[in-house]
């Protein structure tokens, strides 16, 4: 396997010096050429390591410790079983994790790392035994024994380029901000159901996690308090927030929170109101750093060689765009072919089939981020574009349900998406939509 973009294999050579902190170590040095498969089973502090040659004799266990002294150790472990003379393309390591700095040295070092998954690691232990019982030695030689076996059968991780993992790491940031924010409304809005239901009538029009809204919450967080809001009070709020139609907003703001209801114990009110107020003042801490952080995705994205080409397809804007990139990266041997690119993106479907049971079902098990980006860019094509449009409604006729019809608009633009990127090409309607666009002779 060849070194990833901009690493010089010939500048990488463990050291050969025996290094301390090793659990056991049994062997010796077998000499040149030797190819030697990693079996890493990572925490957060250290990696418990199995070495073993190509017919499966284990070479040595290892417990390093994580960062710089960690990868010394483990390149002068190499270094002691595959001879002075390794190929870094000799090294072949499985790993639980795509991710992180420690991953990033192994890339960098020109060995061939394979992530895979838990679930996968859980899978093939059970060729073993039966009986679930699980540890981190045990762990470490599954994926020795994985990348040994069905080396072919797994994803390598994928080379991309310092512009998309820094897409990444913004574009991920950036949704979970989303997702937190979304989740603290939710306990917002479930408290002010059990004591000040009236709140949520009064800023429904406002929008619940919007600033404003939040604002007038903390001034008056308590019924009482908030029925002795002024509408000019209420009005200097909506103004510093550029709200239109502010009278008439604040004359139902107003009238809302005037409304009588249940009310409850003083001393309890008083503990719901502080807790609405934490979560309030939570939310517009979120509204701030997502404002800022979305600053932050559009940069990156904008800097990225293909956000031509992503920004040339419809559906696809700046956010949208740069989750697209995140998650698909831009390794342009990643994806062997676009059924490769559909299957990661869970865009396609799976059979199964057994006996006389023929069924074609939804892709669950997926990269949920990339899935959820590439639904919002399906939705966002019916209007953007006429052939995507005419291909949901063909699929519609077809009697499949929304989400299916959806889904397959979905996959439709990724495999379109391929075909760019593979001829570095921006997307052209009539290209795209020319074999969908008559209906073919019977």
């Amino acid at each position: 396997m060849p070194a990833p973009r901009g690493v010089s294999t010939g500048s990488i050579r463990p050291r050969a010096a025996p290094s301390a902190g090793y659990a056991a170590v049994q062997g010796n040095a077998l000499g040149e050429g030797l190819l030697l498969l990693i079996g890493d089973d990572w925490a957060e502090g250290h990696h418990d390591v199995e070495v073993q040659d190509e017919s499966g004799r284990k070479l040595a266990v290892a417990n390093l410790p994580e960062g710089v002294a960690g990868i010394a150790s483990l390149h002068e472990l190499l270094a002691r079983h595959g001879g002075e003379a390794l190929d870094p393309g000799e090294v072949v390591v499985g790993i639980g994790t795509d991710r992180g700095s420690w991953v990033q040295a192994l890339i960098s070092s020109g060995y061939q790392v394979y992530a895979i998954n838990p679930r996968q690691v859980a899978r093939f232990k059970e060729r073993y035994a039966s009986s679930g019982a699980k540890s981190d030695k045990g762990d470490a030689h599954a994926l020795a024994d994985m990348v040994r076996i069905d080396r072919d059968r797994l994803r390598p991780v994928a080379g991309d380029s310092d512009a998309a993992q820094a897409v990444k790491v913004v574009a991920r940031a950036h949704q979970t901000l989303i997702r937190e924010r979304t989740r603290t409304f939710q306990r917002l809005r479930s408290t002010l159901r059990e004591y000040f239901p009236a709140a949520l009538a009064a800023y429904a029009d406002l929008t619940l996690t919007s600033t404003d809204a939040l604002e007038l919450l903390i001034k008056a967080p308590t019924p009482a308090t908030g029925a002795k809001l002024t509408r000019t009070q209420i009005t200097v709020v909506l103004a510093r927030h550029r709200r239109r139609n502010r009278d008439a907003k604040a004359a139902t703001i107003q009238t809302a929170l005037r409304e009588q209801q249940l009310a409850l114990a003083e001393q309890v009110t008083a503990a719901y109101a502080a807790t609405a107020t934490a979560h309030a003042r939570l939310i517009i801490a979120l509204n701030e750093q997502i404002t800022e952080l979305e600053e932050q995705v559009k940069a990156h994205f904008l800097k990225h060689p293909d956000a031509e080409i992503y920004l040339s397809m419809p559906g696809i804007a700046e956010i949208t765009g740069a989750r697209v990139v995140a998650e698909f990266g831009d390794d342009p041997d990643r994806y062997a072919s676009a059924k490769a690119r559909k299957n990661y993106a869970g865009t396609s479907p799976v059979t199964r089939a057994s006996g006389k049971s023929h069924t074609v079902q939804a892709r669950y098990v997926r990269n949920n981020r990339l899935a959820d980006a590439l639904q919002t860019q399906a939705f966002c094509a019916l209007r953007a574009s006429p052939g995507a449009r005419r291909y949901y409604d063909k699929q519609r006729a077809r009697e499949l349900g929304y989400n299916p019809a959806l889904r397959q608009l979905g996959n439709r633009l990724v495999g379109i998406l391929h075909g760019c990127l593979k001829t570095r090409t921006t997307y052209d309607e009539a290209t795209a939509w020319s074999h969908h666009a008559h209906p073919q002779p019977a």
